[in-house]
This record gives C-alpha cells, structure tokens and sequence, in this order.
C-alpha cells in the first residue's frame, strides 16, 4: 500500500521542475511543501505550504520531515547530509547515496567507469600539478568542468592545448575539475527512467536534443535515431538506475558518435528539461512519475501520443520587453509554459513551449518557425 492521495509530500528545491512536480502532485489530491531559500520562487508560489530556509537549516528540515510522509528533490546540488537528515523523519527519494554520487562529476564518471557503462576518456585534475602528467595531452582538446555545482553550461570551459588548460583550471579557482576529451558527436539524446522501490523500472521515449552555449535549447521527440539504437538507449538508463539502486525519476544522457557508439554524458537524479515534452505528448509526465515513485504506487505508462518539440525560453526573448505571446497561442497545438519567474536575465529558464504533431518534422518546422518570430529583433 502506497501513500495516498490526501496525504502531505516534500520537495527540496523551488525552481520549475519543483513547480511541475507540485502541480502533478496536487492534481492527483496530494499537498505539497516547499523548502527553498528564495522568497519568491516558482514552486513556492503554487505550494500549499513553503518553509523559508536553506537546505541544511536543521530545524527546517526537522520541519518538513515531521509534517510530509515523503519528501524529494527537484534538483542534485542539495547536500547529501540534509537528505540523511530527512530520512529520520520520512521516505526520502531519491536517496542521499545516490544524488552523492550524480552531483559530483568525478564521482559520477568513476561510478559509471567501474560500472562498465560507456564514457568519454577523462582525467581528474584536484591541483595544478596534474596539468603536467603524461595524459594530459591525448585527453586534448577537451572541455574542462568544474565537479560540483556545475550545470547548464556553467562551470564548464573549452580548452585546446595546456596553455589554454592551465588559464581555465585558474579560472575556474583551482577546484577540483574533470577533464573530458571532446569527442565528435552525430547527436545528443538523453532518456527519462522511472524506477520504483520495488525494482520495476519504465523509459520515455528518447529525445533528441540540441544545446546553444551549454543550455538546451530544442528537444525533438521521439529522436531521430534507429529504433535498435533508442531500444539501446533504454537498456542502459535501466541499467544505470538499477547499478545506483535508483528510486525515482533519472534521467540520462548520452553523445552518439558518428559511428553510432554510446557514451553517457552525465546522469542527473530527478526530472529532466529535455522530459518536458511528457506532459502534453506522454500518457504520463515525467513529472506524475515522480509522484508515483515517491509515493510507492505502480508505475504509469509512458507511451507517445503525439510527436513532440520542445523549445526553451530564456531570459533573453525578453530583451525588448514581454514577447508576444499570441506567436504561441495562436498555434492550437502549441503548449506554453512559463514559470513565474520575475527576473528575466540572458541565459535563465524562464519557461518552455512544446508543439505536438502526428509527425515530428511538422512539429520540428512549426516549433522553429514559432522560435524565429520571437526572436527579439
């Protein structure tokens, strides 16, 4: 038996994905508190209730775990003790051991490495003496990121040659960093998987996605790929979670090279922008996945209905003041998202549209006309 509808969830974090998982979850009859350090944040908004706090105030997260029967995260940079401290009180998922090893670059590839997963070669540079050893230079050119805290492009500099490493390492303060080497890709895709507590696991359709200075930029689902490589695809984000003894939504990316060879990118424990399409084309967000994972009940289906793009809008379609919106309304299968956020600065998430068709290069041509005209100009 399952928690019920009725019944009070947690969630750590108060940005969008955490606003989409409140409102999955209270669509189905739940309440929901939020736990962020922001007055005004998009999940806080839409909350029943919202505890003001960081997230390792210990007697805010005594708080929420007396008051909530479940509690999970709504993104990997929440500190693994505070999600310790949580399961004290409540059910906790994903579980601390897990978002230890997804929030820390060097723990997540040494994990997928010695688990026989596919990655792209890489070194662990912790000091400016590493830049000297002798494997260095086949791991070059490459891209340099910084291990924890790292996301949407931040924290992550292309370098060609030592001189160029030797600058990035200083400029990203001598933390301890990954060194990848730059591997030439075909594509990038990434899939959803929903495990439960008792082992059974479910994928979304794979998406397709493509990024502008780091940021994912457009998802077209289901990816443009052969049915034998996404069949792929999902056996491994199975496996990943099954190795990370996973409960909740995960989801995992992956660069195709051109010969069709699988490299993981990185693995991010919680739902996924590029799984934003799943609300309006899925029998099952990703997001009423989450719920149900938390909660112990069975898992929904995840069949596509619809051929899906997803198109994210940052902060700077707003440069010339609040975009027209009827170039998205005006398209009746056109969804538009937007999160509430009050700030629209270069770079930040502000929201998303997703444009359903019977095909995907329909939904591809109309998504990417909808995008040129809001183009501030």
């Amino acid at each position: 038996m399952g928690i019920m509808p009725g019944t009070m969830l947690g969630v750590l974090g108060g940005g969008q994905l955490g606003r989409m998982f409140v409102q999955a979850a209270q669509q189905m009859g739940y309440a929901v508190t939020v736990l962020d350090p922001a007055p005004d944040s998009p999940a806080g908004r839409v909350a029943d209730a919202f505890i003001r706090a960081d997230y390792d105030d210990q007697a805010a997260l005594e708080q929420l775990g007396q008051q909530c029967a479940a509690v999970t995260t709504e993104f990997e940079n929440i500190p693994a003790a505070s999600l310790h401290t949580l399961a004290q009180y409540c059910v906790v998922s994903p579980d601390a051991d897990s978002v230890s090893i997804a929030q820390n670059r060097m723990r997540e590839k040494q994990f997928l490495a010695d688990g026989g997963f596919s990655v792209a070669p890489f070194t662990v540079i912790s000091q400016p003496g590493d830049i000297a050893a002798p494997n260095i230079a086949q791991l070059l050119p490459g891209i340099l990121k910084v291990s924890q805290f790292g996301y949407d492009g931040k924290g992550q500099i292309k370098v060609t040659n030592v001189t160029a490493l030797q600058a990035a390492y200083g400029q990203l303060g001598h933390a301890v960093c990954v060194l990848e080497k730059f591997m030439p890709l075909k594509c990038e895709i990434s899939v959803v998987v929903a495990r439960g507590d008792d082992g059974k696991a479910v994928t979304f359709p794979v998406s397709e996605n493509q990024h502008v200075n780091g940021i994912l930029d457009v998802s077209i689902v289901p990816a443009r790929i052969s049915p034998l490589l996404a069949s792929k695809v999902q056996d491994i984000a199975c496996r990943v979670a099954e190795k990370l003894h996973y409960q909740g939504v995960l989801c995992v990316e992956f660069f195709v090279l051109h010969d069709d060879t699988l490299l993981i990118n990185e693995i991010a424990p919680r739902p996924h922008n590029s799984g934003h399409y799943s609300i309006d084309a899925c029998v099952t967000s990703q997001f009423e996945q989450q719920v149900r994972t938390l909660c112990g009940l069975p898992l929904g289906a995840t069949a596509q209905h619809s051929a899906a793009v997803m198109v994210n809008l940052l902060g700077d379609v707003w440069r010339n003041g609040d975009p027209d919106w009827d170039l998205v309304l005006q398209h009746p299968a056109a969804k538009l998202y937007l999160y509430g956020k009050t700030d629209a600065r270069p770079g930040r998430k502000m929201g998303h549209y997703t444009v359903l068709s019977s095909n995907t290069e329909t939904a591809l041509r109309e998504a990417l006309r909808i995008k040129q005209q809001l183009e501030p100009h």
